[in-house]
Parts: structure tokens; C-alpha cells; sequence
């Protein structure tokens, strides 16, 4: 079996894979102080709640975007899992995608497990949005060509910003589509200007993307806030919540 893990700034998130099917996975905090036996504990009890044992898993890859997390999680590999995991970045990955960035090892390993996921699933030009503590935005080519994309503050960023920054305001959640954008009290207004402004902010830069890149991208999302989104957008067509994690997968089977 194959363990897939994707570090984030605010979220890990796990899955475990016999062959092409995902038998289980997890999203966790990311702790960028956690040990290797603490982390070997937090991964037990994950696994005490499936069908599978640890003991299982032949095979870890790994994408992060957390340095620090480097270090905890190839002394967990190899203490516990009795091997070295395979890290993704823009050299590894090359040969499941040309990355045609200026300076390739800049580009976040996730945008790289999700281009490569997203073409192999659509086999067409993509825009890929990623709705995490930053949201981006990457551009594939016709010819699965990783061309590059763009980054803005997440959701939940910009909105703390604005709730530490204005003390009258109340925090809201940010759970279903509003009713309407002209809201009939401050919760309202709030939830109405924050999902359908940045439902504005994620159509201007698709539609922005779509005229440079020219032709008729397919524009896909992932991450924990996407399905909301996609109901608040014009420009998103389809939902692919398990995105990260099958990329992995495609990169880890050809290992």
C-alpha cells in the first residue's frame, strides 16, 4: 500500500492507497513542532480507526510546503516505517510534467501534485484553483505543460485580517452561500462581502488566465472550501476534493 502525504501551511492531509483506490484518508493541524514519535502516535491512532495497519504501507510519498516538516517526517520514515520517503518537488517531478517556471524549484510542490493530477484526469488545457491558507491559481498547457499561475491570501487569511483590524465586527462563518449580497444585518453583510467578493476576486483572475493563455482552459478547485465556491462562482466547473491526494498517487506508482 501506498501512504500519501501533503503538508500545508494550516492543514496535513493523508490518504492510503491499494492500487488506484483510496482505502482511507485524514485532514489534520499541521504541528511544525511535532516529533517523529509524536507524529508515529498521531498516525497509529488514524490507522486504529480503518481496516489497515501501519505495517501495511510499502511505499510514502511526500509533498510539503512546511521546510520544517522535512526533517520530522524522514525521521519518522525511517525509524518507523523502515525506509526514506519520496519527496516531490520540481525535479522529482519532472518527468510527469515539464514545469516551465522561470525558476522551477520555486514553485510549491502541492501546485505540482495538483497540475499533474488535474491533467491526467481531463487530458486539456486546466486552470486549477486551490482554496487553502493561500489560494492559487495554476495554468497547464494543451500538452500538460506546467506554464505557472498566480497566488493570493486564502479566505480564512484575508478574513482575520479584517477581523483583528476592525474590533466592531463580529466573526462570522463562512459555511453556506449567502441569500443575498445586500445584507439585512452586520453577519449578513460580512458573509455576503467576504464569499461573493472573493467569488469575484477567483472569476477576475480565471477570466483573466483564459485570455492569456487563449483557447477554453478547463477550470477545476480542490481544498476544504471549494465545493462553496464553485456555488458562489461563474468561472469553476467542476469539485475535486481528493485532488492532492491522487496526484501523489500518480507520482508515487511511477517511483
Amino acid at each position: 500500500m501506498l501512504l500519501v502525504i501533503d503538508v500545508g501551511n494550516t492543514n496535513t492531509v493523508m490518504g492510503v492507497y491499494d492500487d488506484s483506490r483510496l482505502v482511507c484518508g485524514w485532514r489534520i493541524r499541521t504541528e511544525k513542532n511535532a516529533t517523529e514519535d509524536e507524529f508515529n502516535l498521531l498516525l497509529k491512532g488514524l490507522f486504529s480507526g480503518s481496516d489497515i495497519r501501519l505495517s501495511q504501507v510499502k511505499k510514502t510519498i511526500i509533498s510539503s510546503v512546511v521546510p520544517s516538516m522535512a526533517m520530522i517526517l524522514n525521521a519518522f520514515c525511517l525509524k518507523y516505517m523502515g525506509r526514506e520517503p519520496f519527496w516531490v518537488n520540481a525535479r522529482s517531478a519532472a518527468a510527469w510534467m515539464p514545469i516551465l517556471y522561470k525558476n522551477p524549484s520555486e514553485v510549491g510542490a502541492d501546485r505540482i501534485v495538483n497540475s499533474v493530477a488535474a491533467f491526467h484526469k481531463y487530458r486539456k488545457g486546466m486552470v486549477i484553483i486551490d482554496f487553502g491558507t493561500a489560494t492559487t491559481f495554476d495554468a497547464v498547457s494543451e500538452k500538460g505543460e506546467y506554464l505557472g499561475g498566480a497566488i493570493s491570501p486564502g479566505i480564512a487569511v484575508s478574513s482575520e485580517a479584517l477581523f483583528n483590524k476592525a474590533s466592531k465586527l463580529p466573526r462570522v462563518e463562512l459555511l453556506k452561500l449567502p441569500d443575498r449580497v445586500v445584507g439585512r444585518e452586520t453577519s449578513e453583510s460580512i458573509q455576503a462581502g467576504i464569499i461573493f467578493g472573493y467569488a469575484g476576486l477567483v472569476d477576475g483572475i480565471v477570466r483573466r488566465m483564459k485570455k492569456e493563455l487563449g483557447g477554453d482552459p478547463f477550470v477545476i478547485a480542490t481544498g476544504g472550501l471549494a465545493p462553496l465556491m464553485e456555488k458562489a462562482s461563474e468561472t469553476i466547473l467542476s469539485v475535486e476534493p481528493d485532488l492532492t491526494l491522487e496526484g501523489l498517487r500518480i507520482i508515487g506508482e511511477g517511483s
